[in-house]
């Protein structure tokens, strides 16, 4: 994942030309790629118009909408009092001819929104290079969302997570290598390789491996959740201070992790479910983000897409002192 600042023109280029590398590195057609740099060009003058300049994450996505390149928008500025008429071309409170949001609904796959007056923008746009189901046959629409940077100054982030699509139903994996820089990252990455190799076992099986399998590096934070479909459960084993959190509407219930670090000492591994209905989204975090949010401050965020929940916690509780990662998944419970 590539994390851009925009504060200036010069970045409305350098953010198109970051998105135009993206999407060529990930196979898309000169079609597909124009539309990327279009959305990426719109996206930052936007940031620079309406938001007060922002960030974009750019990065690849697979869920059951496809594959492709997905932009997520992060701004705290004014905000948007009726996102319906923002889109209708020729709306605009800067003066503009106000078409980027009509331009680029017609130029993604994808494209969501949260905004509120004084709460700024989060907005996710997706262009896709495959409109086939990306995780295969029986896939029951699990959708995914996520935003991770490295520590200030560092190139090379020490978070990690992974998705599988399993018989037990969707698992997600989040994996804080201690520490930071490329050590940090050889953890994280250890972790998400055993997770990739075994996860159609046990949830605990799947950290006893990663404890035994990190014992060579200086260790991790992770958290394991599955949503179990058949059971209506969401089932979870954490060790260390990864986050998560279940979320459904308008409740968050958290989820335990025990004390420890995996690959040096992890005394407990035990799994906790928690029982859930219709489509539950379930978040895990890193400690780059504080534990301390509420998302019934945001009206109507549950039912947001699990790139835009995200973005608003990575938006407004990243810490800044440590490699920050948050990753979403929501799928229906049969």
């Amino acid at each position: 994942m590539m994390l851009l600042e925009v504060s200036d023109n010069s970045h409305v280029a350098a953010a198109r030309r970051t998105a135009t590398t993206l999407a060529q590195r990930h196979g898309m057609d000169e079609s597909a790629a124009g539309r990327v740099a279009l959305v990426a060009t719109e996206i930052a003058t936007n940031l620079l118009k309406h938001g007060k300049g922002g960030r974009i994450a750019l990065d690849s996505y697979a869920d059951s909408s496809g594959s492709g390149v997905e932009l997520i928008a992060m701004d705290e500025g004014d905000g948007i009092a009726n996102i319906a008429e923002a889109f209708g071309n020729g709306f605009s409170t800067a003066g503009t001819a106000g078409n980027g949001l009509g331009i680029m609904e017609r130029q993604t796959d994808l494209l969501t929104l949260f905004s509120r007056p004084t709460m700024g923008t989060v907005l996710v746009a997706r262009i896709a290079a495959r409109t086939d189901n990306a995780n295969g046959p029986g896939n029951k629409k699990t959708t995914l969302g996520a935003v991770v940077d490295p520590y200030p100054g560092e190139t090379e982030c020490g978070d990690g997570w992974a998705f599988a699509e399993t018989a037990h139903g969707p698992t997600l994996l989040l994996a804080d290598g201690s520490g930071h820089g490329a050590m940090a990252k050889t953890a994280a990455q250890t972790a998400v390789t055993i997770f990739r190799d075994n996860s159609e076992e046990p949830l605990p099986r799947i950290m006893e491996l990663i404890h035994k399998g990190l014992f060579s590096t200086r260790g991790a934070a992770v958290g394991i959740a599955r949503i179990d479909r058949s059971a209506k459960l969401v089932r979870y084993v954490g060790v260390g201070n990864i986050v998560g959190a279940v979320l459904l509407e308008g409740e968050v219930k958290r989820m335990v992790s025990h004390n420890g670090t995996t690959g040096m000492v992890a005394p407990r591994i035990n799994e906790f479910t928690y029982p859930s209905t219709l489509n539950p989204t379930v978040v895990l975090h890193s400690d780059g983000l504080t534990a301390k949010w509420d998302l019934n401050a945001y009206p109507g965020v549950y039912t947001a897409h699990p790139s835009v929940i995200a973005g608003l916690l990575f938006r407004d509780f990243k810490r800044g002192k440590d490699d920050a990662s948050v990753v979403a998944m929501r799928s229906a419970i049969l």
